[in-house]
């Protein structure tokens, strides 16, 4: 492409440098000089605004990169020949010990060596559950302690952490992707030495081959072949649709990252989804009070809430959400103990309250044979269950679950109607996963998958001959996003991961995965068709230059109607790629309000 741009333009401006400096010397063959300086200007104009417009929406992998890097804090506090003091993150040593205060960020991947804690692990794994962290339990660099002290030793430090090898492995999953060959770039491979075979014939032929060869009719017939051969209309093809295209997808909420992403969209036949904010919401919510016999709902929910409402963590807090949704307000509990990980206990009136797993009841004393049959159903669907006891007698069981996202099905089912496999993918046990995969309908599930390991699946389903897209929101499915043949990103999730995907979905509603898909075909359908008259044009052009005409009617192509077959085409593949709009609008009347797609 780059080579029909230059001759076209180089070839038009010589012209009309020769026709302003030397007008007789075209007088002499009977024909007007005219000018194309316009033209050479318009051809070079046209394809850099083309480029400027991808290259203005595509991402910019260095941003991810820094970002990620940002993610580690810059100083650590090591304990050294028992003195605290702060050093820069690139001085500690495997080995050290280092004391982390509540709030801060881990400064490197580590071993507990004492205190207990949450520590928010969600921009490293994208689960939204804090982690209980006690002793001999390890901590990663760029997560973030919670509301407990704690003291660690330094396992990995630099290059060596979680994080440092996540970066690692972005950079080369973007640095290995081979550049996409476009459809006009390998027509182009073609067209050019066909081209320029075909103006040096035309000139042989008009200097040497007719009778009474004329040097100045076989140039300006050498030159009309290479001005008539410009493409100007190829130069548009891909940039209109392209601009069309992204902006359709921008007003829908999703960003395209320049053309080439068209290419891997139309071949795609599997999508992973990270389920943890992607596919869920993200946060536990209270699905199912379940009262033991003989006790109110509403009398579970108040021994329950009072206890929680003490507690930070987020079974707690979600548990407490579902008590204010029903008025229910927690009383005054005195004597409160909590087990990180396990459960809480508390004195509330005259009663003792429990509130914890299976594992903390037994500990105390409390017989769950009343309760457990009804426990069963929820932990086969996946679900958290805790156990609420009053004086060491069971009183019920409160279920809680990472919902998924209202427009996960409608979403789902369009790409199983696509013809699309579904598959997805999480850290989560498998009898949670399966659960969650079975009431989706997923075609398949990657349970018990490490937030390292995810762009390895990915890889793997490659090797099994699938086109892969990705689409997932944390910092952990950057690589799997890099790694995949389309990386989608959902736009609530973080920047690393939004900056890394190929397509962003400024919104948390997953129909748009269908609808980025669905539009991406469409634009490179019309990509292809204005390619196709693009070509068409010019190679029909290039015989009447180079005077196929003349035998039978005496014409040679007057350059005035070279101009007008050139602005014909530019005007058609304009035109075509204005039509997106409506097989654009066609798509979406399909799915109207995407309330009844199953």
């Amino acid at each position: 492409m780059n080579t029909l741009v230059a001759l076209g333009s180089f070839s038009a401006y010589l012209y009309s440098a020769a026709a302003t400096l030397n007008p007789g010397f075209f007088e002499k063959a009977g024909i007007t000089p005219h000018v194309y300086y316009d033209g050479a200007a318009m051809i070079v104009t046209l394809v850099l605004l083309g480029r400027l417009l991808e290259a203005g929406a595509r991402g910019k992998t260095s941003q991810a990169v820094r970002k990620l890097v940002n993610l580690r804090p810059l100083s650590a506090r090591v304990i050294r020949d028992g003195v605290e003091r702060d050093i820069p993150v690139e001085a500690v040593s495997p080995g050290d010990v280092i004391r982390v205060r509540p709030g801060e960020k881990i400064p490197t991947d580590g071993t507990v060596l004492e205190g207990v804690s949450y520590v928010d692990e969600s921009m490293l794994t994208g689960e939204s559950v804090p982690v209980t962290k006690k002793k001999e339990d390890p901590l990663f660099a760029g997560t973030v302690n919670g509301n407990g002290s704690l003291l660690f030793r330094a396992d990995r430090v630099g290059a060596d952490t979680t994080l440092a090898r996540i970066i690692g492995m972005v950079e080369e999953a973007q640095g290995s992707k081979a550049p996409i060959q476009r459809f006009a770039d390998r027509v182009a491979a073609v067209f050019v030495p066909a081209v320029l075979t075909a103006a040096v014939f035309t000139f042989i032929v008009w200097n040497f081959l007719v009778p009474h060869p004329d040097f100045t009719r076989a140039l300006l017939n050498f030159v009309s072949v290479l001005i008539i051969a410009c493409p100007c209309a190829m130069g548009l093809a891909t940039p209109t649709a392209v601009m069309v295209g992204i902006g359709l997808g921008a007003e829908r909420g999703i960003l395209i990252k320049g053309g080439e992403v068209l290419e891997k969209a139309r071949k795609l036949d599997t999508v992973l989804f990270d389920k943890t904010g992607t596919l869920t919401e993200g946060a536990l919510t209270v699905t199912d009070v379940v009262p033991a016999p003989g006790i109110e709902r509403l009398s579970l929910l108040e021994s329950a809430v009072s206890l929680e409402a003490l507690s930070e963590h987020p079974i707690a807090q979600a548990v407490v959400r579902e008590g204010a949704s029903l008025g229910v307000k927690p009383g005054k509990v005195a004597e409160f103990e909590a087990d990180p990980g396990l459960g809480a206990r508390g004195k509330l009136g005259s009663g003792t309250v429990l509130a914890g797993n299976g594992a903390y009841m037994a500990a105390r004393g409390v017989i769950l044979e009343t309760i457990e049959k009804q426990a069963k159903p929820h932990v086969r669907e996946g679900k958290t269950v805790i156990f609420i006891a009053r004086n060491g007698k069971p009183e019920g069981l409160i279920a809680l679950a990472d919902l998924a996202r209202d427009s996960a099905r409608p979403a789902l089912g369009r790409l199983r109607k696509m013809g699309l496999a579904l598959v997805m993918i999480t850290g989560d046990s498998r009898q949670t996963a399966g659960a969650v995969g079975e009431n989706l309908g997923m075609d398949r599930v990657l349970a018990e998958v490490l937030p390292r390991n995810k762009a390895d699946e990915v890889l793997r389903l490659q090797k099994e001959g699938r086109t892969v897209a990705m689409v997932g929101d944390g910092i952990n499915d950057a690589p799997a996003l890099a790694a995949a043949d389309l990386g989608i990103a959902v736009g609530s999730g973080t920047d690393v991961a939004i900056e890394t995907g190929d397509v962003v979905l400024m919104r948390s509603d997953l129909t748009l995965v269908p609808d980025a898909i669905t539009l991406s075909a469409l634009t490179l359908r019309v990509i292809r068709q204005n390619l196709f008259w693009a070509f068409f044009y010019n190679t029909l052009g290039i015989p009447v230059a180079a005077g196929a005409l003349y035998p039978f009617f005496g014409l040679f192509l007057n350059p005035m109607f070279a101009a007008g077959a050139m602005a014909l085409s530019s005007v058609s593949v304009v035109g075509n790629s204005l039509r997106l709009r409506r097989l654009w609008r066609r798509s979406l009347q399909s799915f109207p309000g995407e309330k009844g797609v199953p």
